[in-house]
């Protein structure tokens, strides 16, 4: 029987399996659980606000849709380094370990809820919050325990199928949260407990902590203060511009976010500063200058920032437009945009683990550096197409935009995860996680900032014409059309018909039935729609463009194939690292 091992690569069984694949498995199911809840929910939105008799769209409760919404990947973003740091003190496994109970249990309290109303709202807010600090755990000590398991050689490989599960958890979610919430919204939450429980104690008995935890390290108080209240304060500012303040359509010039703007950026500096001058800080800033590690870093930020924010773009886009002029209604476009973006998943699947295993053998540049090419390519491809596409070529789009990321990110992982010494690669694995979800909630801010904007200069003047021709009275018709965008498309994210939002009871109540019918069929809202809704699409596919193309040359500048602690004369043939912990040379 194996027993525990003090340093790495003692353990190389555990009842007769090779460890590697034991702690590939259960991490892959852990980031599998995590990546899932954060998307099971978009798509099983209007039937839980519906069980706890809410109305999302109306004014007093946008707060509770954008916290249910977005919350959880806040708090991940803003744990995701203390948890590394914590579990490179305290032990990678047990941390590991603590957070698959701690998800567990948030999932099985948010399948209790006992109350509805504003009160049920900020239970499941709560309850979001546990489970996204289980998930940071999670998140932050993933890819450092395969790390500490498999070998140098075969890291790209492993890293690679743990990428497809976390991947594959955000697009699984889409679909499973439409099946379960047409059934019981409490199902969303509750297929994650026997999961939960079966990874918890498999974790427990078959994980084993291989890495070397160095002794009498302190906890960098000051440190976690500011990074996690700086960083918190700047994400919810971002949160809260998207809502509309005042008459205006987003809130960037509500003091109160440009203060916490403003704020958490200045205790990001602090933070910096604090990071230079105590003895265990909470992340060591000198691993940038690591050249595959800062260049990694960079890289991973950029690709979250283009991909993250268009994603969501292209649900609307679906949902919003695409699938009701096809003939679905508008109750059945979460679950089918869920199933029309698959191609990127499958994308992602075919790519991800042969760029990974390649890797191993030829370095993760040209892998990183061409995957950033070949998205960058299709994002300019996609500002082609029509608003009502033929559904073939943008498959094949979104098909190779999951390819490009699927060359990227396994390679990547590995070659961040390599360059630093072992004692960091717990922290070093947050700050990665970090960088890609924050890059994610700023790409859904500045992405739907931009399509707003877009909207906001051309959609009154169409939308007043359009609802006067269908019959509306002129009055009514310029109220309308001079509401803010944003609630037409949470509307349409949501699966609600926009027009049965926009336009009072009061006045669809009056209008002839054939007028009422036009107004709330599949086809006239996104016919409106679409020509300022393509405007701002096609300027957010160009600046995604220009990120892949960024984070391409960054991943160029990493040079060749670096692992820490591996020189030159001690590197196998396959391997061409550079000597010792010098940075990577052209």
């Amino acid at each position: 029987m194996a027993v525990r091992a003090q340093h790495a690569d003692s353990v190389t069984h555990v009842g007769g399996v090779d460890y590697k694949w034991i702690a590939l498995s259960n991490t892959t199911l852990g980031i599998l659980m995590a990546t899932l809840n954060s998307s099971i929910v978009l798509i099983a939105l209007p039937t839980i606000f519906t069980g706890i008799r809410i109305n999302p769209l109306t004014p007093g409760n946008t707060g509770f849709l954008l916290w249910i919404l977005m919350g959880y990947m806040v708090v991940t973003s803003t744990l995701l380094v203390t948890c590394g740091r914590i579990s490179d003190m305290l032990g990678r496994v047990k941390m590991y370990n603590l957070g698959f109970a701690i998800f567990t249990v948030g999932s099985l309290l948010l399948f209790l809820t006992p109350n509805s109303g504003s009160t049920g709202a900020l239970e499941l807010i709560g309850f979001r919050i546990i489970q996204a600090i289980g998930g940071s755990f999670l998140f932050a000590n993933s890819a450092a325990i395969l790390t500490d398991a498999f070998p140098a050689k075969q890291r790209g490989l492993g890293l690679g199928i743990n990428q497809i599960a976390a991947v594959g958890g955000s697009v699984l979610g889409l679909i499973l949260g439409g099946v379960l919430a047409a059934i019981n919204w409490r199902l969303v939450f509750l297929i994650n407990v026997p999961f939960g429980i079966v990874g918890t104690g498999w974790a427990y008995l078959m994980l084993r902590e291989t890495a070397q935890i160095r002794k009498h390290q302190r906890l960098d108080i000051w440190g976690n203060v500011t990074f996690a209240i700086g960083l918190t304060i700047a994400l919810v500012g971002i949160t809260y511009g998207l809502m509309p303040y005042g008459h205006q359509n987003m809130g960037w010039t509500n003091p109160w976010v440009i203060g916490a703007l403003l704020g958490g950026a200045a205790l990001l500096v602090i933070f910096g500063v604090i990071e230079t001058r105590v003895d265990d800080p909470l992340f060591r800033l000198d691993l940038f200058k690591i050249r595959p590690f800062a260049a990694g870093n960079i890289s991973a930020f950029l690709g979250s920032m283009a991909r993250g924010g268009l994603q969501f773009m292209l649900i609307i886009w679906l949902q919003g437009i695409w699938l009701p002029i096809h003939g679905y209604s508008f109750s059945q476009t979460p679950l089918w945009a869920g199933i029309y973006m698959l191609p990127m998943m499958i994308g992602f699947f075919v790519a991800g683990p042969v760029s990974g295993y390649l890797s191993d053998h030829f370095g993760a540049r040209p892998f990183t550096t061409g995957g950033m090419i070949v998205a960058t390519i299709a994002f300019v491809l996609l500002t082609f197409l029509p608003a009502n596409f033929s559904y073939l070529p943008f498959a094949l789009l979104l098909f190779v935009v999951g390819i490009g990321m699927g060359l990227f990110a396994s390679p990547n992982t590995s070659s961040v995860m390599s360059s630093v010494p072992a004692e960091n690669r717990g922290v070093s694995s947050g700050m990665l996680a970090t960088l890609q979800n924050s890059g994610m909630l700023f790409s859904m801010a500045f992405f739907f900032t931009i399509v707003i904007i877009g909207l906001s200069s051309s959609l009154p003047a169409t939308l007043q014409s359009g609802l006067v021709g269908a019959g509306l009275p002129a009055a009514s018709a310029r109220v309308i059309a001079h509401l803010p965008p944003t609630a037409a498309l949470f509307s349409a994210f949501l699966g609600y018909n926009p027009m049965a939002h926009l336009v009072p009871a009061g006045v669809l109540a009056h209008l002839p039935a054939a007028t009422r019918a036009h107004l709330l069929g599949r086809s006239f809202f996104p016919q409106l729609i679409a020509p300022p809704f393509m405007n701002g699409l096609r300027a957010a596919f160009y600046v995604s463009a220009a990120m892949s193309l960024i984070a391409a040359i960054a991943s160029f500048m990493r040079g060749r194939h670096y692992i820490h602690g591996i020189t030159e004369e001690s590197a196998p043939a396959s391997t061409p690292a550079v000597r010792g912990t010098a940075l990577a040379e052209e």
